[in-house]
C-alpha cells in the first residue's frame, strides 16, 4: 500500500484519515492546530511537525484546508509541502480553492517531478464519516487511475472532470447551486411559517413534492429544530460563493442568483452565524418575520 500524508484535520479531514487507517494505510498527518491531530494519532496516524515532514514521508499527499491563504501556509516556505516533495509523489488537494490557484500548483508540482490532482468533494461531514464522498477531479487521467484505490476508500464516486483546474471549477459551480438551493428551502419555510402552516407538515409536503431536493432532506429538520450544528459552515459557503463570483466575473458569466445568494450568506456572516451550519441562513428570514420557523416569537 502507498504511504499517505494528510494535511488538514478539520470537519472533513479527520474522518477521511480515520477511513484510510481503517483500510490499513500508513498515514502521517499534520495540522496547524496540533491538538486536532490527537484523535487521528489515537487511531494509528503518525503526527508530524510540518508539511515538509509529511511530504518527506509520503507517496500520496492529501491537503484539505479552508481557503487559498491556507494553501499558501501549507505549501510554501522552508517547512512547506513543496520543500519536501519526493519525485513521483502525487499531491491531491481536496480543498475548495480558486481554479487559477489549482493550475498554478499543478505547474509547480510537475516541475518538481511530481503530479497534482485538484479533487474537491461533495457530501459534507456525514459523507466524510461514512466514506461516501463524491470527488470531482481535475488532472491527468493516468495519475487518477494510479490512486483510484485510495479514492475508493474515501468515497462512493470519482468523476474525472478534465485537466487541472476543472475539479475546482466544478466544485464552485456545484456549491453555487447548493447555496441557492438552501436559500430556497429557507424562503419556502419562512413563507409557510409566517402564514401559520405547521412546519412538520410543510416539510413532509416538500419532501414528497416537486420542490424536494437534497437540501430539503438534509436541512429541513435542522431548520425546524433550530439545530445548526455544523456539517458545512455558513462561513465556508460564503467563501465558496465569493470564489464562484470571482470566477464568473472573470469569465463574464451572468450570475444574478449567485450574487443574491452571496449577499444573503454575507448577511448571515455579519450577524455572527459564520461558525454554524450553512442552514443557519434561515435566521435572516426569521428575523425579518419576527418568529422562528417553529412559530416562536423573536424578542
Amino acid at each position: 500500500m502507498q504511504k499517505i500524508g494528510f494535511i488538514g484535520l478539520g470537519t472533513m479531514g479527520a474522518p477521511m484519515v480515520s477511513n484510510l487507517l481503517k483500510k490499513g494505510y500508513s498515514v502521517s498527518v499534520y495540522n496547524r492546530t496540533p491538538s486536532k491531530m490527537n484523535a487521528s494519532v489515537k487511531e494509528g496516524a503518525v503526527a508530524t511537525q510540518s508539511p515538509l515532514a509529511v511530504a518527506e514521508k509520503a507517496e500520496v499527499i492529501f491537503t484539505m484546508v479552508s481557503d487559498d491563504t491556507s494553501i499558501a501556509d501549507v505549501y510554501e516556505g522552508e517547512n512547506g509541502l513543496l520543500a519536501g516533495l519526493r519525485k513521483g509523489a502525487v499531491v491531491i488537494d481536496s480543498s475548495t480553492i480558486s481554479p487559477s490557484l489549482s493550475k498554478q500548483l499543478a505547474e509547480r508540482i510537475e516541475a518538481l517531478g511530481a503530479s497534482f490532482l485538484d479533487a474537491p468533494v461533495t457530501g459534507s461531514s456525514p459523507a466524510a464519516i461514512a466514506g461516501t464522498l463524491v470527488f470531482m477531479v481535475g488532472g491527468p487521467g493516468e495519475i487518477l487511475e494510479s490512486v483510484q484505490d485510495i479514492f475508493d476508500t474515501l468515497g462512493k464516486k470519482v468523476i474525472h472532470m478534465g485537466e487541472n483546474g476543472t475539479g475546482s471549477v466544478a466544485k464552485l459551480a456545484h456549491n453555487t447551486m447548493v447555496g441557492i438551493n438552501n436559500l430556497a428551502v429557507a424562503e419556502g419555510f419562512a413563507i409557510a411559517s409566517k402564514s401559520g402552516l405547521p412546519p412538520e407538515a410543510f416539510f413532509e409536503l416538500i419532501q414528497l413534492g416537486s420542490a424536494g431536493s437534497k437540501a430539503v432532506d438534509m436541512k429541513g429538520q435542522k431548520i425546524i429544530d433550530h439545530d445548526f450544528t455544523n456539517q458545512f459552515s455558513l462561513a465556508l459557503m460564503l467563501k465558496d460563493l465569493k470564489l464562484a463570483s470571482t470566477l464568473t466575473d472573470a469569465a463574464s458569466i451572468p450570475s444574478p442568483m449567485l450574487n443574491l445568494a452571496k449577499s444573503l450568506f454575507q448577511a448571515g456572516q455579519t450577524q455572527g452565524y459564520g461558525d454554524e451550519d450553512l442552514s443557519a441562513v434561515v435566521k435572516i428570514y426569521e428575523a425579518w418575520n419576527g418568529q422562528t420557523i417553529a412559530g416562536n416569537k423573536l424578542s
